[in-house]
């Protein structure tokens, strides 16, 4: 009998053993994607591989006169990355847009779409968060070669060059994470035809506060606030605006996941004194906003 306890116990361990690191592992999660428009301080395991398509759409503006009027821009990138470590990794992406532009305060009426340049994202991670150190800090560098004016949608070449401090805390570990960002975001160019310079710069800072609401399901409400000026170095400001709105980050399988946010203007305002008293920061800043970001890992 006393054997026959033991051949049983040693039975049960050897089952348990290879469900152990597979559980492990479930429990982790990768916080770069999980917080809507907002970027988690994660970096991928070393050798890791990712496609993700990016895509963001931004609607509504002050309408010029009367009769119909809409302004609607969406910008896609297709990017791909590779971690070099545990700690840095490198996204190439390659970028289209789409304007649609009617009877909108100081914009040309505009109905086309453009190959929009590519960029390279540097992401180092200086700490990652677990259970036993909840607090994860990167910082993410994007030079970029734009061919068309965010705004405007004309065409232009323009050198971005954002940076982005990310930071997130695991504050219920595996059930409720924090994340935020700060990004400096200055581009300077030239417009095509006309030959006129660019200049402007942009401050923004966001947060979010996502819960795991199901097996693979995180869920919550994201803010942001952005400043945006004239001239590369914060100059002189145009706009600022404060958005919210909800996030939902879902994984199909270990590999393949899914982002949707949507965050929408509840105060802004322009600087313009021509605009003086006009609801919302719309001269840089848009009513509504939409991502929807899709990305598979091998």
């Amino acid at each position: 009998m006393k054997r026959a306890r033991i051949l049983v116990l040693l039975a049960i361990g050897m089952l348990a053993q290879p469900f152990g690191p597979r559980n492990a592992q479930a429990e982790e999660v990768d916080t770069e994607h999980l917080f809507g428009f907002t970027e988690g301080a994660d970096v991928g395991k070393k050798d890791e591989q990712e496609v993700v398509l990016d895509t963001v759409t931004r609607i509504g503006k002050r309408r010029a006169g009367p009769g119909a009027s809409g302004y609607a821009a969406v910008g896609t990138k297709l990017g791909y990355q590779i971690d070099l470590s545990d700690q840095f990794s490198v996204q190439i992406g390659l970028f289209g847009d789409h304007h649609r532009v009617r009877n909108i305060t100081d914009l040309d009426d505009r109905n086309a779409g453009n190959f929009d340049g590519v960029s390279v994202e540097l992401k180092y991670q200086f700490l990652k968060g677990s259970k036993e150190q909840p607090f994860g800090l990167a910082i993410e560098s994007r030079p970029r070669f734009a061919r068309v004016l965010p705004i405007e949608g004309r065409g232009a070449d323009i050198f971005d060059f954002e940076n982005i401090l990310q930071f997130d805390w695991q504050i219920v570990p595996g059930k409720l994470w924090y994340g935020g960002n700060i990004s400096f975001d200055p581009a300077a160019g030239r417009q095509r035809g006309s030959g006129d310079g660019y200049r402007s710069s942009t401050l923004l800072f966001s947060g979010a506060l996502v819960g795991k609401v199901g097996v693979s399901t995180y869920l919550g409400p994201e803010v942001r606030y952005g400043r945006a000026y004239d001239g590369i170095f914060l100059n002189q400001l145009t706009s600022e605006a404060v958005f919210l709105g909800p996030a939902i980050h879902h994984r199909f399988t270990e590999k393949a996941w899914i982002t949707v946010a949507y965050a929408t203007q509840i105060w802004g305002r322009d600087t313009d004194p021509g605009l003086a008293g006009r609801g919302l920061g719309l001269n840089q800043f848009e009513r509504h906003n939409l991502r929807v970001k899709v990305g598979m890992e091998f």
